[in-house]
């Protein structure tokens, strides 16, 4: 039988999603919670691989077993027995044919910039002290619904197939003394949302031109796009599937 389980974490600790052979990881952390519990190894995929220090409100994994269990108790026992840093919100039967990385349909990303100074909040947001251009922001977010190829934005001498990406939301919004970066896409490339996010920083500050935008992506080349902001201020919030993947 084939599960899916929703969770939320806290990256700070981690140094990822994706098992690493000497470092701790989200996935190894809850691949362990739940053969202690099941009584058998339990192997998980996740739906994708966020890199350490990064966060996730939202995030579905697969496993396997045939071990009977009740769900809302293992629930329970779950989050009695992961640390405080990660939370199960759900686990629910799908179709034994069901990838949670391959039968994704969208995936979204929210990047907190903080525009005030705020103390407490320190560890999950990217504190920017000089004024920024929301509107140059997203000026340079529509530019991004007309292009496909974003290879310019991904970490280099990464092993994909294509660099094609389809975005379908990019904007700035302001909360509360922060500037919420949005985006929706199929796929994202290694490293992707932080380099878009340290490239638009750069255009708020009035380094770069808006329209300058439309050569960096043209030139497909890592160097020529801003800097990587800071992992702490992202966060993996929302992840969609066909709607008939449950049983």
């Amino acid at each position: 039988m084939r599960y899916f389980v929703e969770l939320s974490y806290n990256g700070k600790a981690y140094h990822g999603w994706q098992i690493q052979p000497n470092a701790i990881t989200v996935q190894e952390v809850v691949e362990k919670a739940l053969s202690t519990l099941l009584g058998v190894p339990i192997s998980i995929m996740g739906a994708g691989r966020t890199d350490a220090g990064v966060h996730a409100t939202q995030l579905f994994a697969h496993f396997d077993t045939d071990v009977v269990f009740d769900t809302p108790k293992l629930i329970y026992k779950l989050n009695s027995f992961l640390p405080t840093d990660i939370a199960i919100r759900d686990i629910f039967k799908v179709k034994a044919d069901v990838h949670a990385r391959f039968h994704a349909l969208s995936r979204a990303y929210v990047y907190r910039v903080a525009i005030e100074k705020n103390v407490f909040n320190v560890d999950h947001c990217f504190y920017v002290k000089h004024a920024l251009d929301v509107d140059k922001m997203n000026a340079a977010a529509k530019i991004l619904f007309e292009y496909k190829d974003f290879q310019c934005f991904s970490k280099t001498h990464t092993d994909v197939k294509t660099y094609n990406c389809d975005i379908m939301q990019a904007e700035w919004l302001v909360k509360n003394g922060e500037l919420h970066f949005v985006i929706k896409a199929n796929r994202f490339l290694r490293n992707m949302v932080r380099a878009i996010v340290g490239t638009m920083i750069n255009i708020g500050l009035g380094k770069v031109e808006v329209e300058s935008l439309h050569t960096i992506i043209a030139s497909k080349n890592r160097s020529e796009a801003g800097f990587s902001v800071p992992a702490h201020g992202l966060y993996l919030t929302d992840i969609e599937y066909p709607k008939d993947i449950k049983l």
